[in-house]
């Protein structure tokens, strides 16, 4: 088969969809003491905001996969982005803190499948060497969305008000609707559809079953931290709240750089890439829990935090789409919400640190070791792959 050719016009496209996604799920975090504040809540009860969103995610991914499995794979994404534009909405104008909950939840159901889907997408608009690279591409708006949708989210909300954060975000989903409409192609949408049998034989390949454990505990480090963002930098490196966005961005320039990274890492040698991005990871938490005690330490660590924690996507993700190539999207998917349940398990662990545990000062030690864990999960991945080696076949496109 003739490889397709690049496709880099449908690539930015997916991108933007992503960073109004990533705009969404992530900006809460510089907002947690306003939200608290206003609904009256406190920082844990506030952090489950995000928790929420990311069990959302990882519910709502698999059955939003399923059912969406005959559509063409371009009206799922405009479908996914006109929920998302609408449950932002919801989140605008939240009357309480129950309500602010359900809106966040609603909103994260286009979440996984975005991604997921989406992933099949652009791994299917380029030569299957690039498929971690062009993967790694749609996932620079996710980190563009912490790089400027964050800090600026952070910002406005601090000027206007949370609420008027979430208006914006709203219609960055507007945006994004119309150029994903206008630049993703449909000639590649046709594609038959899998039976949902086939599909879950896929998935429950023990390489692919402990990819989504690797991802789950690998990625619950980097929520451990990023969640609690906030309250780190002003209560324990001593910052004041006004330079949170500035380091927010710095946080955002690392993510990009990583992100990449990541994406060439994986392309040239999967398996090392997967294992080694997580142990650095677990070095940089470590690191970040000594330099946060002092201001410049805690602001380079911060950066090589970025760096660190979006290297792990690409290679988590590819390896994941690989090992189940007869059911890309619903194993994509599902990858979304492993990503996602992780995110709620570090969110969780984090809060428990704080309210249960040594207090702030010890989160980055606890993401530390649950990406440790993480690390530990993909050697036996690795090991069950070369057991029974699953035939990597091209994603569908």
């Amino acid at each position: 088969m003739k490889p397709p050719s690049r496709r880099p016009t449908a690539l930015v496209a997916l991108a933007a969809g992503a960073f109004g996604i990533g705009t969404t799920e992530f900006v809460i975090m510089g907002l947690l003491l306003q939200v608290g504040s206003d609904l009256h809540v406190g920082i844990a009860a506030a952090g489950l905001l995000i928790s929420g969103y990311a069990l959302g995610v990882f519910v709502g991914a698999p059955l939003l996969t399923a059912a969406s499995s005959k559509l063409p794979r371009k009206t799922v994404l405009l479908g996914l982005m006109a929920i998302f534009t609408l449950g932002n909405l919801a989140c605008a104008l939240a009357p309480s803190y129950a309500v602010l909950m359900a809106a966040r939840v609603v909103t994260s159901l286009a979440h996984g499948t975005f991604f997921g889907v989406g992933s099949v997408v652009a791994a299917g608009l380029v030569a299957p060497e690039r498929r971690a690279s062009a993967i790694s591409l749609m996932f620079t708006g996710l980190t563009l969305a912490t790089l400027l949708g964050v800090p600026a989210g952070t910002w406005l909300g601090h000027i206007a008000g949370w609420r008027a954060t979430f208006r914006a975000v709203a219609g960055i989903g507007v945006l994004a609707l119309l150029v994903i409409g206008a630049l993703v192609p449909a000639d590649r949408d046709r594609h038959a559809p899998i039976p949902l049998r086939a599909e879950l034989r896929a998935v429950a390949q023990p390489a692919v079953l402990l990819g989504l454990a690797t991802t789950v505990l690998g990625f619950a480090g980097v929520f451990t931290v990023f969640t609690y963002v906030q309250p780190l930098l002003t209560r324990v490196s001593g910052f004041p709240d006004a330079t949170v966005s500035p380091i927010l961005l710095l946080v955002g320039v690392g993510l990009v750089i990583g992100n990449l990274l990541g994406g060439r890492l994986a392309d040239r040698r999967l398996a090392p890439a997967l294992v080694g991005s997580l142990l650095a990871l677990a070095v940089v938490l470590a690191l970040t829990g000594t330099a946060l005690h002092a201001r410049l330490p805690a602001v380079l660590a911060m950066g090589l935090f970025g760096v660190a924690a979006f290297a792990t996507v690409a290679p988590l993700q590819l390896w994941v789409l690989q090992k189940a190539a007869g059911a890309p999207n619903l194993a994509s998917s599902l990858n979304i919400g492993a990503f996602n349940l992780g995110n709620a398990l570090g969110a969780w662990l984090g809060g428990a640190v704080i309210e249960h545990g040594a207090g702030l000062s010890a989160v980055p030690y606890a993401g530390a070791l649950v990406t440790l864990a993480g690390a530990a999960v993909a050697l036996a991945g690795l090991r069950a792959a070369r057991r029974s080696p699953a035939r990597l076949v091209a994603c569908e496109r």
